[in-house]
């Protein structure tokens, strides 16, 4: 008998195919104790298996480039952080075998990180998995993971690890569904970069049984659980009819009635630019810089480094638009040489512009390179500074940029609400604003992006959040300036046209979505866009809000 799921869709398209679930988690090895005599070989064994696992990591980003690159070098970092191997090796020292000595100081840790607030404890998922993998190989089992089938099927999951996902294929695996994750956990951001339907944060999706027939639609969040023959026709009808019209459209980003809309993509480094450039998009609306920090946590990239990354990618886009944020770090990005170690909750600490702030040479160093990046080229430059609080950020990330004689225009970022509540007043010192979506609700809400408990509150479809785009939309207007959408909300179709109604002036989202967001918007002439917006605005949900706006789009 069918019967309907609903959970959050994070990557277009539909899915339908039998149940395969992911590999259970590594068994808890057993504690027993050691002659003295042996310690010093097994913190050999656990070095060896660590330096190992690392490794892997590494080479998975390698095979598979682009977002997941930066996530799985950001966790190869995480295997080999020298407290952790620390405890690791003193636990060995009191008796500990080496797979014992591992499973603990990781618990111990992951208690730590759970308790140090959300932001960071959305970070524990990461942190089980790698320490599932390093003992996985100190026991000599394999590491569960990906089943094995000849067949297609859809993956069902608790959580997936970004090492996992960043290697699926999608010639086997149709789409997945996990219990956990929200719309912007790393799960949900390399299902878009690969273009595989998805939906998180179904509660009870682990009860579904193997070889159940299921249909996933990324779209709607819905999963359809043995389907009935007219059900799977009208799916299949309907991703028929969502192909032919992403193949129609075509062109820069337009409502029907000429309002143009730049379409613009978020990449994490060179490796994200053929993806952007095949999709058709206008330029970068989002330039991520960590990838170049992050190579070693322990000192920043040197200027030339630098110069040859930032190159790289505005050489892809002559005459197009280039938005750099410059290094966002701290919180689940911490860089020992610029972030504090010892913050109770680094999401609310010093992070983003803060971090630049208190070392200005870091940043100087990076506008300079990105100065000599952009010379002789015909790109349009525009940086962007994190977490801009008030005008006196913007007014201090405005003269680092003159000061090192960037010729770009530099902008903030609105990610904290005080700066789409004081708008005007920040756009007293910058030339345009970008709005990070996924902090924005974070911030908004108080619910952490990767905890999918709060998944209902992260959904930019939120009321509240899009009073806040309104806000800063209206401030960018008044002042005669540009204010873009960067974060995961604009890879929506049906919230790009919210968007647009709103007045954002552009998108930028992962390649992957910028052929769903031009077919859905030349659907709509502005004034459609902007009747669903006010819809979307006067509701009191979420789900409400969507609603509302299909039904003025839909005519009904």
């Amino acid at each position: 008998m069918e019967t309907t799921l609903r959970g959050v869709g994070v990557s277009h398209g539909v899915a339908i195919g039998e149940v395969r679930h992911m590999g259970t988690a590594v068994l808890e090895p057993p504690a027993k104790q050691i002659p003295a005599e042996e310690a010093e070989r097994e913190q050999g064994r656990a070095r060896q298996a660590v330096e190992a696992v690392a490794a892997d990591l590494i080479a998975r980003g390698n095979l598979a480039g682009g977002e997941a690159q930066h996530v799985l070098e950001a966790q190869a970092m995480m295997a080999q952080d020298p407290e952790l191997m620390a405890d690791v090796e003193r636990r060995i020292a009191v008796g500990s075998t080496a797979e014992r000595g591992v499973y603990d100081a990781f618990a111990s840790y992951r208690a730590l990180l759970a308790g140090a607030g959300e932001y960071l404890a959305g970070r524990v998922a990461d942190l089980d998995d790698v320490r599932n993998r390093i003992v996985a190989r100190l026991l000599g089992v394999p590491m569960p993971g990906v089943p094995d089938s000849d067949e297609p099927y859809v993956l069902i999951a608790r959580d997936l690890a970004p090492a996992d996902t960043a290697l699926l294929d999608p010639a086997l695996v149709l789409g997945f569904v996990t219990e956990e994750g929200g719309p912007t956990s790393h799960s949900a951001i390399l299902a878009r970069a690969l273009g595989v339907p998805a939906v998180v944060a179904l509660p009870g999706a682990g009860e579904l049984a193997e070889g159940t027939l299921i249909a996933v639609d990324g779209s709607t969040g819905e999963i359809f659980v043995d389907p009935s023959d007219a059900k799977r026709a009208e799916l299949e009808s309907a991703a028929a009819a969502r192909k032919a019209a992403l193949t129609a459209a075509t062109g820069p980003g337009a409502t029907s009635d000429g309002h143009k809309v730049p379409l613009l993509a978020n990449v994490g480094g060179p490796a994200d630019v053929p993806a952007a450039v095949e999709a058709g998009a206008e330029g970068v609306g989002l330039f991520r810089t960590e990838f170049l920090f992050l190579d070693d946590s322990k000192q920043a990239p040197s200027e030339e480094k630098q110069i040859a990354a930032y190159r790289a990618v505005l050489e892809a886009f002559p005459e197009g638009r280039v938005v750099v944020r410059v290094l966002d770090a701290g919180a689940d990005k911490p860089l020992d040489f610029l972030t504090p170690a010892d913050e109770p909750n680094p999401a609310l600490g010093v992070r983003g512009l803060r971090s630049l702030l208190d070392h200005p040479d870091v940043l100087r160093t990076q506008l300079t390179a990105l100065s000599k990046a952009a010379e002789g080229l015909p790109v349009y430059l525009e940086v962007m500074a994190p977490m801009v609080a008030d005008r006196a950020d913007a007014k201090a990330f405005a003269d680092a940029c003159r000061e090192a004689g960037l010729n770009a225009k530099f902008g903030a970022m609105v990610e904290i609400p005080s700066a789409a509540l004081r708008a005007r007043s920040v756009l007293q010192e910058v030339e345009f604003l970008s709005l990070g979506t996924n902090d924005l609700a974070q911030y908004t809400f108080a619910a952490d992006r990767q905890v999918g408990a709060v998944s209902r509150l992260q959904d930019p479809w939120q009321p509240a959040l899009l009073d806040l785009v309104a806000l800063s939309a209206e401030a960018a207007k008044a002042e005669g300036k540009s204010c873009g959408v960067c974060g995961e909300a604009a890879s929506d179709p049906l919230l790009a046209c919210v968007l647009t109604g709103l007045g954002v002036t552009s998108l930028s989202m992962g390649a992957a979505s910028i052929p769903y967001v031009r077919a859905t918007l030349a659907k709509y002439t502005l004034a459609q866009c902007e009747r669903a917006a006010s819809a979307a605005r006067a509701a009191d949900s979420a789900e409400e809000a969507r609603r509302a706006a299909q039904a003025v789009l839909s005519g009904e």
